[in-house]
């Protein structure tokens, strides 16, 4: 069953499929406050309008919109934000004091982008690199907080997929919107037992240790609901979520630490993941068509592999004098 492109999900916040890829890859949300509201990711550049029309759509005037906020600077979570601050004239951006500067300054973040896809495919997924003014950022480092009118949002420093990477606390709905520090889950995978959740370790920042501690953090405050950008809304049964979590995050280091060094490397590591992937989603009580499901997956399977090669190249001990 298919969603509409924006639809409340839970009181004062609408999701925005942003179109990225495919159907329910990649969500924005809109939050709406007595006095203000704030956009929680940007997605890509091509994702502005849809968010636009979410927002009209609401009855919200745009120069409302006092917040912008992205988890972290990845372009399928902040590729936009450029282009949405030109449209949005009240609005500043509200980023992770590590990645800030690379919204200002854009050259640095497309260019690693375009390491990892090519030049060409940046271009289409992302469209060109809009820097941000600087007086129109707002660094938010860990504990920072901001009130849209009677809706605290509390910011919690959040490492393990990026070092520039917070979580955004809703106290009005016991929620989080999570970024990718708490994996992905795709709505097609939900069934009568809960949802399927798999880690995202893309390149380059893995770190599973800090990852660990961020997914506790989460869970230590006791949230009714996620608010994942990998997609959509998720309530309930979150510990249980959390240890899965955890496993899967181990069993992507035992992968990666069990492929044999060399050119084979990457292919080993991604084929490891692709049987992890399988198993858990064979085990997925009443998933109708396992195949289907693990299709949805193809390519954070690549970029998983792609970031655990990066971990494993940061992590190798020194070679001996």
């Amino acid at each position: 069953m298919t969603s509409p492109p924006a639809h409340d999900v839970a009181p004062g916040v609408t999701l925005v499929d942003t179109g990225y890829l495919r159907p329910r890859l990649a969500a924005a949300y809109l939050v709406r406050g007595r006095r203000a509201a704030a956009v929680v990711e940007t997605g890509n550049a091509a994702a502005v309008p849809r968010i636009l029309a979410a927002i009209d759509a609401a009855g919200i005037p745009r120069e409302e919109v006092r917040h912008v906020v992205v988890t972290h600077v990845h372009l399928d979570h902040a590729g936009g934000a450029g282009a949405l601050l030109r449209a949005l004239p009240g609005a500043v951006l509200v980023a992770h004091p590590r990645g800030a500067r690379h919204l200002v300054d854009p050259a640095k973040l497309w260019a690693g982008t375009a390491a990892v896809y090519g030049a060409e495919a940046t271009r289409a997924l992302y469209g060109d690199p809009i820097p941000i003014p600087a007086e129109r950022v707002v660094e938010a480092p860990d504990g920072f907080a901001l009130d849209l009118g009677d809706r605290p949002l509390r910011f919690l420093d959040a490492p393990g997929h990026a070092r520039h990477h917070f979580v955004v606390v809703d106290d009005a709905t016991r929620g989080i919107f999570t970024g990718d520090s708490f994996g992905l889950s795709y709505r097609e995978t939900d069934t009568a037992a809960g949802p399927f959740f798999f880690p995202t370790t893309t390149p380059v920042q893995f770190d599973p240790p800090a990852l660990h501690a961020t997914i506790d953090r989460i869970l230590a405050e006791r949230p009714a609901r996620v608010y994942l950008t990998h997609y959509g809304m998720v309530e309930g049964g979150l510990d249980a979520v959390g240890a899965a979590l955890h496993r899967g995050v181990d069993e992507h280091v035992r992968v990666a630490r069990a492929a044999a060094a060399g050119a084979g490397r990457h292919a080993e590591i991604r084929a490891g993941l692709a049987a992890a992937l399988r198993a858990g989603l064979a085990g997925h009580p009443g998933l109708a068509d396992p195949a289907a499901a693990a299709a949805l997956f193809e390519g954070d399977l690549e970029l998983n592999a792609q970031g655990l090669g990066v971990w494993l190249g940061a992590s190798a001990p020194p070679p001996p004098p």
